[in-house]
């Protein structure tokens, strides 16, 4: 007995992307200065290496799993007599959000290839949104200014209207839904994150993970241009063997060497390749 799986070799029809350090915010700092400021208030001592560790997550999963290392812990035991729980995480989220919101305002700036990917994407019939870690309330800061900018994605999906975030597919498949997609496989998911690449792949999307704009590098834009070459070759080869084990189809610096991937993606499919 035969059986025959019919491959789709369609073009490619979606691009989902994640927001900060992939679309805007280079270095993806706003989540990282809002934690800091968040554990300062709190007496409690808290790295820029250990705030980035969850990135991707949403942001109350976020909390809960800065409050799970072992030294964080071990502080909150000492600070207040007890261990962390879900109570503490509610107060924390509450007063996470004005501070995250405040650092979205200051840095909604577009990382650069963003429109040009945009207009692309737009001749060729490519249907673009994005997901997110952020609530619906902190997105809603962010999108008048890309739109101010000239950004504005078909599909916005946050974490907190899924049953699950990253690195669940829900966001993804939802945007997939809200763009009219016909088939996963002609879908690419882009995220500085490992969470949101494990995302796509769940999705069974081609993911296509970015290094120098986003978390991997944690540098702003102004920061990364005054490093000089050797120092820059270094932070990049740190960032991508931090991201290489994420699994990702391709990994690039931006989502401006975006467009190449998405050509090869496009002759892949054409070929009968599944991601």
């Amino acid at each position: 007995m035969y059986s025959y799986t019919r491959r789709y070799t369609g073009p490619l029809q979606a691009v989902i992307m994640d927001l900060a350090g992939t679309c805007v915010d280079f270095g993806s700092l706003a989540p990282i200065e809002a934690f800091l400021k968040l554990f300062e208030a709190e007496d409690i001592e808290l790295s820029e290496a250990e705030a980035r560790e969850p990135m991707g997550t949403e942001k109350r999963e976020h909390i809960r799993r800065l409050l799970a290392m072992p030294r964080i812990s071990k502080q909150w035991q000492s600070r207040f007599d007890k261990a962390p729980d879900d109570a503490d995480i509610d107060r924390l989220y509450q007063a996470f959000l004005p501070l995250q919101t405040a650092a979205i305002a200051e840095r909604a700036t577009l990382i650069p290839g963003a429109l040009e990917l945009q207009a692309l994407l737009q001749e060729e019939g490519v249907a673009m949104g994005v997901n997110t870690g952020y609530s619906r309330e902190m997105v809603e800061v962010m999108l008048p200014r890309l739109k101010e900018q000239g950004f504005e994605p078909a599909s916005v999906v946050v974490a907190t209207e899924v049953p699950q975030g990253r690195p669940a597919p829900h966001m993804s498949l939802k945007n997939a839904i809200e763009l009219g997609v016909t088939a996963v496989q002609a879908c690419v998911k882009v995220d500085d994150t490992a969470t949101g690449i494990e995302e796509g792949l769940n999705a069974g999307m081609w993911t296509v993970a970015v290094v120098a704009s986003g978390n991997a590098v944690g540098l702003s834009a102004e920061a990364m241009a005054a490093l000089d070459e050797q120092e820059r070759i270094e932070y990049l080869a740190r960032g991508y063997r931090d991201m290489a084990p994420s699994g990702a189809h391709y990994v690039i610096d931006s989502i401006a060497d975006l467009p190449e991937v998405l050509a090869d993606i496009d002759h892949r499919l054409a070929a009968g390749e599944r991601p």
